[in-house]
This record gives C-alpha cells, structure tokens and sequence, in this order.
C-alpha cells in the first residue's frame, strides 16, 4: 500500500501498487508530453530563424544578381547606342552621297530631256512640212480623177442613151415577137376547143388516158423498169372498175408500190360542169376492192379552181392516201411515192417475212387442228362403241338377273314343290279313298 498527499489540501490517500502504477504513470505521460511540446516549439523557432537566414542570404545573393545584371544591362545599353550612333552616321554619309547622285543625274536628265524636245520638235515641223506636201499632191489628184470620173460619167450618160434607144427598139422588137406568139397561141386554143368540141365525151376521155399512158412510157425503161402500168379492166362486185393501175414489186414478190389512177376530163361546152370531189367516193372503193396503197385522180376538171392548179393536191384529209394532179405532174407524183416507197420498202419486207412465219404457224395450227378433229372424231366413235358396248353389258345382266330371278323363282317353286313331296304319304293320299286305300293294303299283305 502506498500513500499520497494531496498539494492542495495536503490530505493523505492509500492506494494500492496497481493504482499507484498508473497515477504514476499518468504523471509521467504529461511531463513527457508537456516537454516534447517545449522541444519542438523550440526547434520550429529554430527552424523559422535559420529559414529567415537563409531567405536573407538567398535575397542578398539576388539582389546582388539584380545589380550585377542591371550594371551589365546599362553597359550593353551604352555600347548598342554608341553602335547606333555610328550606324546613324554611316546612313547620313550614304543618303548625302545618294542625294548627290540624284542632283547629278536630275541635272543631266533634264539636258537630255530638252536634247529630245528640240529634235522632237524639228520631227513635227518636217512631218507638218510632209502633210501638207501630201495634201497638195492628194489635193491634184483628187482634181484628176475627179475629172476623169465626170468624163467616164459622160460617157456612161451617152451609152445610156444609146442603150435606151437599143431597149426602145429590142422592145418593139419582142412586142412584135409576143403578138405573133400570142395570135399563134390564141389559134391553137382556139384549135383545141374545136378540137374538143367534135370530140365526144368518150373520146376526150381516151384522150386523157392515152397522153397518161405515152408519157408513162416515154420514161418506163430507165425510171420505172420494174413496173406494171395498164388499164383496169376487171369489174369490181359493184360494176365498178378505175382507168389504169401502177404496181411494182422487188425480187421477193414484196410489193414496193400499187396506185389506182382515176382520169378525168371533159369539153368546155359541156353543160352540167363536174367537180373533182365527186369521184373521190367511187375511186377510194376501186383502190380498196383492187388491193391498191394510193389513189390518184389525174383531172382537167375545174380548170379555174386555183386549189388544184397550185400541184400535187393532198385529199388525204377526206379520203385516206388520195391525190388529185393536173396531168403534166402525172408522173412527177409517181416519182415521189415511189421514193417514199422505197424508203420503206425494208420494213415491207420483214413484214412479208413475218406474215409467211405466220403463214406457216397457221398452216402448222391447222395441221393441229386436222389432228385434233380426227382424234377427236375417233375418240368420240371409240367412246360411241364403248357406250354401246357398256350398255349392251347392262342389258346382258339385267337379262341374266331377271333369267336369275326367274331361276330363283322356279328353285323356290320346286323347293315348295320337294317339301310337299316330302309331305305326301299313302296314307295322305288314301285317307278320303277308301278304294285305294283297301288296294294298298291288299299289296302290302301280299
């Protein structure tokens, strides 16, 4: 056991050694604590001091730096404007010696300068001294020709006249010429139309087809070789028929070209006048019934009429592919169509060609439809038979059913008939026959 006093009121404790242990250790504790604080309080001084130390003895070495630095700064300062003094100088020198130049050559351009005005100004006056030379000499011969062209312009003023006096005559000359040309063609108009007059209408007709058919001919061999040009004489199924028909095929038998040509004309004291429109009708019905692409109606009808005077008239707009022609572009018109005709003329031929394919399809779907009906003709005889034969079989066994039926009947009839045999005894018979009955007992007692 240990005892303490308290410092204050110096009272005496008793304690155990456990207890004394750890007071005593808990006073240690804050002594070591109270002098470790003392300690590094005192060497954080220590440290602050020698920092600030060392942050002097770093600043005194900058600052000493600094001047160092600054002193060599100024040196460099008064060397570079010492240097710049000197450069300064030096361009001083080369801009005086530069301006001097320029005054000299200032100097020496001007003389030159004025050297070439005064040779420019002796070049103006000789080339003012040669215009006006020019001028004169220009001025002469202006004068001469002017001259010269007023006395070619007599002149031409006197073969003017001569020429007009030439005109006046030549034009007397060709008036003369003209009235007897113009009497000559008045005598054969008027020959034509008594010409016209004696003709008869047939014959005006013929006429017409006749010059149609000598001018075709005229140039058939070299322009159309290969054609057929003549007069239609198979009537159509209305009694109708054209005047003449052009057709021309290639080597193939393609047709190129196929016109029905309808002529027309009549005399000039013919009474009830016709009109080119109304044969349009009768001619579009002759080219359809004789198979003919175009046509044409070659007409001296409405000899006035400007329409048809004008050329080759177009009537498509009425009547598909007609044409109405005066009869001297007869056969410029089958020029044109035939080339036209000939510019399709490929396209003719593979449509030919198509149409024998087809041709032969057709003929191929025939043979086809032979085969088809001729089978089906035998497929429908051979299932005639075979109905017939059927229905024979089915009489057959109807009949054989009712024979079976009867059989049957007559085997139920004997059946019956076996069971009544069965049935029958001598004394069933001899019951209500005493007389046969006494027999068969006298045969049994034999």
């Amino acid at each position: 056991m240990n005892e303490i006093k308290c410092p204050h009121c110096h009272t005496l404790f008793t304690i155990n050694e456990s207890e004394y242990s750890q007071l005593l250790e808990q006073v240690r504790g804050q002594a070591f604590d109270e002098e470790l604080q003392k300690r590094l309080i005192n060497e954080i001084a220590l440290m602050e001091e020698k920092a600030k130390h060392q942050l002097h003895e770093v600043v005194a070495k900058k600052e000493t730096a600094i001047t160092s630095l600054t002193n060599q700064l100024e040196q460099i300062e008064k060397e570079q404007a010492y240097l710049r003094q000197e450069e300064l100088a030096k361009k001083d020198q080369e801009i005086a010696a530069l301006v001097a130049k320029l005054d000299k050559l200032a100097s020496q351009n001007a003389l030159e300068l004025a050297n070439q005005l005064a040779e420019k100004d002796k070049e103006v006056v000789s080339l003012t001294n040669q215009l006006d030379k020019l001028a004169l000499e220009k001025d002469a011969k202006f004068q001469s020709k002017l001259a010269t062209i007023e006395k070619e312009r007599d002149g031409i003023k006197s073969q003017l006249a001569l020429q007009a006096k030439e005109s006046e005559l030549s034009l007397a000359s060709v008036r003369s010429d003209y009235e007897a040309q113009l009497k000559a063609a008045n005598e054969q108009v008027e020959f034509y139309k008594n010409f016209k007059a004696q003709q008869s209408t047939k014959a005006i007709g013929e006429s017409l087809e006749l010059y149609a058919e000598t001018e075709f001919n005229k140039v058939r061999s070299y322009a159309f070789p290969n054609a057929s040009f003549a007069k239609d004489n198979q009537l159509s199924s209305r009694g109708s028929k054209g005047d003449y028909i052009y057709r021309e095929v290639d080597a193939n038998g393609v047709e190129i070209l196929s016109i029905m040509f309808e002529m027309k004309n009549e005399a000039d004291t013919t009474k009830t006048k016709h009109k080119n429109s109304d044969f349009f009708k009768e001619l579009d019905k002759d080219r359809r019934e004789k198979d003919c692409e175009y046509a044409v109606l070659v007409s001296m009808l409405e000899a006035d009429n400007d329409y048809y005077n004008t050329g080759i008239v177009d009537v498509s707009h009425e009547y598909q592919k007609m044409y109405v022609v005066r009869p001297q572009l007869f056969i410029q018109l089958i020029g044109i169509l035939r080339n036209a005709a000939l510019n399709s003329l490929h396209y003719k031929q593979e449509l030919a060609l198509v149409k024998e394919q087809n041709i032969d399809i057709t003929h191929f779907e025939e043979d086809l439809e032979q085969f088809k009906n001729a089978f089906a003709k035998n497929y429908q005889s051979a299932s005639n038979n075979f109905k017939k034969a059927i229905d024979e079989i089915d009489k057959s066994i109807k009949r054989m059913e009712e024979v079976k039926r009867f059989l049957t009947t007559s085997e139920n009839q004997l059946r019956l008939a076996n069971n009544k045999l069965d049935d029958v005894s001598v004394k069933k018979l001899t019951r209500q026959n005493p007389t046969m009955r006494e027999k068969f007992n006298a045969l049994k007692d034999q």
